[in-house]
């Protein structure tokens, strides 16, 4: 299975439209970076390639990438870069710029890099016994910012920050998804018809939503993470919540202590 990750963009409702602040990826919570707890968790878990899209100052992303396989003593080609030149414009450019990957054949799994997580959560979706798979969380506060998935009678039926169909159940993804072969290739095919009808705005759940909305339900399942301690860092208070919830209830897990 390969690994799509997107780690291109600038970040501009934590920082700004026009800043100059290092991609979240590499935002350190409990002594390590974002993108270190990405790839220790995904080398752990057997995965052997991750495509990471960069952009917004690619080369202190890359050296931190760098730094980090040198630690782990994995092969050196277990990342492989996509740099989006238009990374500034939107993430269904970046999502787009890996189209080779989603039409590689292969079992493909998405991922947000501004997310900070137990590995739980993606180690459940990286051995689920569900092809096309999305991680769930019950548990969320409701409103314009969460990317919801709907469920019907216990099946996925829409998916989005705005979602239009009657429903039974909702919960909010955390930015993790896996595709088999043939559903990683129609979300490429999404993705370009956005891009064919200049539809550069959308965001990139979207395509993903076209492709979930078209096929027949019970195409594509989920994992309940419901519990296990996440979120996303879009904004300056994620970032507080990272540190001050998160981040401790992760480590007690563990049975870590942060490092200094």
């Amino acid at each position: 299975m390969k690994v799509v990750m997107l780690a291109a963009g600038v970040g501009r409702r934590l920082h700004g439209d026009e800043n100059n602040h290092l991609p979240k990826a590499i935002l350190r919570f409990g002594g390590k970076t974002l993108i270190a707890r990405h790839m220790e968790c995904l080398f752990d878990n057997g995965i052997n390639e991750l495509v990471l899209v960069i952009g917004h100052r690619k080369e202190d992303l890359m050296a931190e990438v760098d730094a980090i396989l040198e630690g782990l003593g994995g092969p050196k080609d277990f990342v492989r870069t996509i740099f989006n030149p238009r990374y500034k414009e939107s993430g269904l450019l970046s999502l787009y710029s890996a189209d080779e990957v989603l039409r590689s054949g292969d079992d493909v799994m998405f991922m947000d890099a501004d997310v900070l997580y137990h590995p739980d959560v993606l180690a459940r979706l990286i051995h689920s016994r569900h092809p096309n798979c999305f991680t769930l969380d019950y548990e969320f506060e409701d409103g314009d910012e969460p990317v919801k998935l709907c469920l019907r009678d216990g099946d996925l039926i829409d998916f989005g920050k705005l979602v239009t169909d009657d429903y039974h159940t909702i919960g909010e993804w955390p930015g993790f998804m896996r595709m088999s072969p043939g559903i990683a290739v129609k979300v490429a095919d999404a993705v370009q018809a956005r891009i064919d009808k200049d539809d550069l705005t959308a965001p990139y759940e979207d395509a993903m939503r076209d492709v979930l909305k078209s096929e027949p339900v019970g195409t594509f399942n989920f994992e309940d993470v419901t519990g296990i301690p996440w979120t996303e860092i879009d904004f300056l208070a994620d970032v507080t919540f990272a540190e001050e919830v998160i981040m401790p209830r992760i480590l007690e897990s563990l049975g870590e202590k942060a490092a200094s």
